[in-house]
């Protein structure tokens, strides 16, 4: 994973340059920093953005779960596909109980609506 400012979101394909790029429906993951902190406070540790290998962290808020429902962030339009489970190779990367504490706090799958840039500090409409 590599932490960029901005990334370029194309209608029906995803984020350009990721390994998901051109998927059918797992086009784009989001993560809450609050789902986050509460993983941590249940594993004893920090869990970092960068661990959990999503997409875009928002910093407030919850990520909608509901297929069909839309966010916005910046001039991207994304609509849930399912909700992002937690992978057991968390368990290795951040620590032994990672995937556990992440369940319901992985974040969420979403398919592209309408692409444009997200860039760090966008406004996140959920």
């Amino acid at each position: 994973m590599k932490a960029v400012d901005e990334v370029v979101v194309e209608t029906g394909h995803g984020i350009t340059g990721d390994r998901y790029e051109n998927a059918r429906h797992r086009q784009v993951t989001v993560q809450s920093a609050d789902g986050l902190a509460a993983a941590a406070v249940d594993l004893g540790l920090e869990v970092k953005p960068a661990g959990t290998r999503r997409n875009i962290t928002i910093d407030h808020g919850q990520v909608p779960t509901t297929p069909g429902a839309r966010v916005r962030i910046g001039e991207v339009e994304l609509e849930v596909v399912r909700v992002a489970a937690p992978c057991r190779i968390l368990d290795d990367e951040i620590a032994p109980g990672a995937a556990a504490a992440l369940r319901r706090r992985a974040g969420t799958v979403f398919r592209t609506v309408r692409g444009g840039t997200v860039r760090i500090g966008d406004e996140v409409s959920l």
